[in-house]
């Protein structure tokens, strides 16, 4: 039995109204397809963003971001604070320090937020009275944290069968698995490291910042270990692919410290270059603040040097 403490978490990138406008890019091309289907999970709207400056014909790499709504404009968020996705990522390639890419922004469901980007396998190792206390907890009263059940395996199925397809057939993506990133911050970066993790046949790499290691938010929690445990069993599956941890230690950061502390051990043995984990003193769990680093996981995946 584990005790409920606190359910205050960030969201970035709470589902917003169907009608919020397209988001104005200042570099590049933004294109939104709107409620692009699936038969997986919720339809939902994908931002496709493109660098300019480069000759007609130029194919590119897929950046695929999680929770979509908050990277381009500060305009048409929740909050007023944008990831400068465009602006960051237009700045490195005009200096060449990153290899061209393209940027899929995923808007996230809203209410099942939390069911899309939980790990799915890591939750079902834990005992069935354990995961229907975790599917029972409230984000406050009357409303549930889990808007029913997990569903993360699908949300990737939806990434890899329905989405990526459509990216690579309509868009100037660059098509296969060595051409396809993850990125996310909070519970995004959870499911951006599980995205690599269970599909290592499928993605080159994947950025977590801010990683929500808790999961949720109790005493007692088994949920860190068992992310922890699933790492561990999946990590010699990779074939060279990159992972990027990072973290702050302000607002819901000052939780991370010490749970990537246990995470990072996990990657004594995985090859230098290809993994790191890096502390931002000062740091806090907003938007501004991953926009202050995005250019350190663009360099690291899609860096030239």
């Amino acid at each position: 039995m584990f005790r409920l403490i606190l359910l205050l978490l960030a969201l970035p990138g709470l589902a917003l109204a169907q009608t919020q406008p397209l988001p104005q890019v200042s570099a590049g091309t933004l294109v939104r397809l709107t409620d692009f289907p699936s038969e997986q999970v919720p339809p939902r709207h994908i931002e496709v963003w493109t660098p300019s400056g480069f000759p007609p014909g130029q194919r590119f790499e897929v950046l695929y971001m999680h929770d979509g709504q908050m990277l381009f404009d500060a305009e048409t968020t929740w909050n007023g604070q944008e990831w400068r996705v465009d602006e960051v990522a237009s700045a490195l390639m005009a200096e060449g320090q990153v290899r061209p890419f393209m940027v899929v922004g995923i808007w996230n469901a809203g209410a099942q937020r939390h069911n899309e980007y939980f790990p799915q396998a890591p939750f079902e190792t834990l005992p069935e009275p354990t995961q229907r206390q975790f599917l029972a907890l409230e984000r406050h009263p009357g409303q549930p944290l889990f808007g029913g059940p997990l569903h993360s395996d699908a949300y990737l199925r939806f990434l890899l069968e329905e989405l990526a397809p459509h990216i690579e057939g309509h868009f100037p993506a660059k098509p296969g698995a060595e051409n396809r990133y993850l990125m996310g911050s909070s519970m995004g970066g959870l499911i951006s490291w599980y995205g690599l993790l269970r599909h290592p046949e499928a993605f080159a790499g994947a950025a977590a910042l801010s990683t929500h290691w808790p999961g949720i938010m109790t005493a007692d929690n088994p949920a860190p270990a068992a992310l922890r445990a699933y790492i561990a069993q999946r990590l010699p599956l990779l074939t060279g692919q990159k992972l990027y941890f990072d973290y702050g230690d302000q607002t819901l950061d000052a939780l991370y410290p010490p749970l990537q502390a246990q995470v990072d051990p996990l990657f004594a043995n995985y090859p230098k270059g290809l993994w790191t984990s890096r502390f931002f003193p000062g740091a806090a769990h907003t938007e501004s603040d991953w926009a202050e680093r995005l250019d350190q996981p663009l360099r690291f995946l899609f860096g030239t040097q």
